[in-house]
């Protein structure tokens, strides 16, 4: 297939390089990556540049709206939503590859370029974002105290399932660290590491997409930059529908995650104990946590489906235990109609196919798309587990699986060992 998505050494284009000689220099930046947010954009846009205006009077800060071409009244509501005086506003679309990554690229570039000492981003769909949000993901920047900043939050028991039962648990197993939200959205990092983003060959791949959060903050701990997570309190915003919304950024997200550990590989391998991360600071609002729908039919059907669609490919990629125990999940399953998918079984499945992803030379993406529906499967089994708990039970549950990867991996690296051998 030939690729008719023409390649660009930079993701600015040539009006806003003119906004940034005018601009010269800027002690903070506020990047929001948009795309089709006519309903949130112009609240994340007042408020953010009202957070700068009250905790940072003293410094030159402006915020950079980077939009993916929307259809709708995102980019007119970006800039026609009121912000203090003093606090400069740019809004564009970016060149490149369609997707989140590209549109932080365009971030990174333009906060290389004002020379930012800190620059924080937040996504456009969040209702429940304060001023304060800036300054708890500027504040570790702007004192030294760190080089990258992760949100914590409160969030429904039913959002974000690709960090809960993938990204959160398998990052903390690989690199010791318990970020609990690498795929957040609203960080904050320094000027040192947005020249480093800026300077990695990754904008054709699925960084350019969905993967821009997970490559962020594994990039960030990696290559040495001190990690803190801030408070933020409630998240509240347009929450998807695992079921029905996430396929291209599952795929994405994946894709990058174990790319990932094959450039990292030589330090996750050594990586033996996990250490708590430094939590900073307390957000003054908490929002009531809004619900979030799933739909169980149609998760259960994608499992279903999926095992007999791509059974004789699981029993050549998993271990023929980690086959035989998924088997039997299937057989309950049909038999039942429901799903008893543990936590144990997922870790070491997901190992695998890290391994497999990381030694085959063929369709990479055909095996990504060959794991979904297995999660789609530990998706429903996660929700029907905390479907009667509250958000703290559920947290326990979420840690519980975290323990459970960690207590997996010496399985991964007998894979690696016996492969080497």
């Amino acid at each position: 297939m030939i690729n008719l998505t023409k390649k660009y050494s930079s993701a600015v284009r040539q009006n806003v390089h003119m906004w940034i000689n005018k601009m010269q220099e800027v002690d903070i930046l506020v990047g929001i990556p948009c795309y089709n947010c006519e309903d949130t954009i112009s609240h994340v846009v007042t408020t953010s540049a009202e957070g700068l205006k009250k905790h940072y009077p003293d410094k030159k800060c402006a915020v950079f709206v980077s939009d993916g071409g929307s259809l709708d009244d995102t980019r007119e509501k970006a800039y026609s939503a009121p912000i203090p005086e003093g606090v400069e506003r740019r809004v564009t679309i970016y060149r490149g590859t369609p997707g989140k990554g590209t549109a932080f690229r365009a971030i990174f570039e333009v906060a290389r370029l004002l020379k930012a000492d800190a620059t924080v981003v937040v996504d456009a769909d969040l209702r429940s974002i304060t001023p304060e949000w800036v300054k708890l993901l500027a504040d570790p920047i702007i004192n030294k105290q760190a080089g990258f900043v992760a949100p914590l939050y409160l969030r429904h028991k039913y959002d974000g399932t690709i960090t809960n039962n993938i990204v959160y648990p398998l990052t903390r197993a690989l690199y010791g660290s318990k970020i609990r939200q690498p795929i957040g959205g609203d960080f904050g990092f320094c000027g040192d590491l947005a020249a480093y983003y800026v300077g990695e060959d990754v904008w054709e791949s699925d960084v350019a997409r969905f993967g821009i959060d997970v490559w962020m903050t594994t990039t960030a701990f990696n290559e040495g930059y001190k990690i803190v997570q801030a408070h933020l309190g409630t998240k509240v915003h347009n929450a998807k529908d695992p079921a029905a919304d996430l396929g291209p950024m599952f795929r994405q997200v994946i894709s990058t995650l174990y790319y990932l550990m094959s450039k990292y590989e030589s330090h996750w391998k050594h990586v033996e104990k996990t250490v708590e991360v430094e939590t900073l600071g307390k957000s003054t609002e908490v929002t009531k946590i809004e619900p979030v729908s799933v739909n169980f039919t149609k998760l259960l059907a994608e499992f279903g489906d999926g095992f007999e669609q791509f059974e004789p490919f699981y029993e050549q990629i998993l271990g023929s235990e980690n086959f035989n125990h998924l088997y039997d999940v299937s057989i309950e399953f049909n038999k039942t109609g429901e799903i008893h998918f543990p936590a144990d079984l997922w870790a070491r499945i997901l190992y695998d196919f890290a391994f497999t992803y990381n030694k085959w030379q063929r369709n990479r993406r055909r095996l990504v798309d060959m794991l979904t529906p297995l999660y789609f499967g530990r998706t429903a089994a996660y929700c029907s587990e905390v479907k009667e708990k509250d958000s703290t039970e559920a947290e326990e549950v979420i840690e519980l699986q975290a323990k459970e990867f960690e207590k997996q991996k010496p399985y991964l690296i007998q894979k690696y060992q016996k492969h080497t051998e």
